[in-house]
């Protein structure tokens, strides 16, 4: 659960995921917060990792990772410290890792009510065309943050995980899919978030359009990421 000054939430979140799914290790990794979110997520149940300063999403999920590997996890989850992501379809999620590398909870596949519209409906229809076409198989939701990873899966996103812009979402997916990785995406429904605003500039969009565009362009001309031959793959 990456964390960045998430004090009104990181709490709540933390407490309901372990009530939900109490057999289940969380980990909060404190992106350089400048609040309390590490002691409030403490408090609640969850090991921290505090990270001296603020690396972004991509930087906080790496060293997740790192974590889980070291710690010899076989499957880990991603959850926003936001509450967005419902703690009941984290079993769902998990589960789609018996079919594929990588499993996405996906707010587009036919689940809940979630919505955008304009330009930023525009950028993640046109990234799951094109993500779907690279990964053979069809996705929604490819800029999803609520995802799984297998142990195959952990090891690649530890040698590649990028910090830029939409690279926790995007450009590590396309990575991991050109670098051999199967992808499959599971229902699941949003929910507000429960502390923070989000936004809804017009600007902002139209420039997370052009963003998201360029976002992919990198992430096709990555280098594929070797992944070490004894980690077996996906049933």
């Amino acid at each position: 659960m990456p964390a960045w000054n998430e004090s009104e939430s990181v709490g709540n979140t933390v407490a309901e995921v372990i009530r939900t799914v109490p057999h289940c290790d969380v980990l909060v990794v404190d992106d350089g917060s400048t609040d309390n979110t590490a002691d409030l997520a403490s408090a609640a149940g969850a090991t921290v990792l505090r990270l001296p300063f603020n690396l972004g999403v991509g930087g906080a999920m790496r060293s997740g990772y790192k974590y889980a590997k070291r710690f010899n996890y076989t499957r880990a989850i991603q959850v926003d410290a936001d509450g967005q992501h419902d703690p009941k379809d984290l079993i769902n999620v998990v589960k789609g890792l018996e079919k594929a590398d990588i499993s996405i909870g996906a707010r587009f596949a036919e689940k809940g009510n979630y919505e955008v519209r304009g330009p930023r409906k525009w950028a993640m229809s046109f990234l799951g065309w094109s993500i779907s076409r690279v990964a053979r198989t069809r996705l929604t939701d490819v800029t999803s943050g609520f995802r799984a990873a297998n142990a195959r899966a952990i090891a690649q996103y530890c040698e590649h995980y990028p910090a830029e812009y939409l690279g926790d979402t995007i450009d590590s997916l396309v990575v991991a899919v050109r670098s051999g990785l199967t992808v499959t995406q599971v229902p699941v429904e949003m929910r507000p978030r429960q502390g923070g605003q989000p936004s809804h500039n017009p600007a902002k969009a139209a420039l997370y359009l052009a963003r998201s565009g360029f976002a992919l362009v990198i992430a096709m001309t990555r280098k594929k990421t070797r992944i070490p031959e004894h980690i077996g793959a996906a049933k």
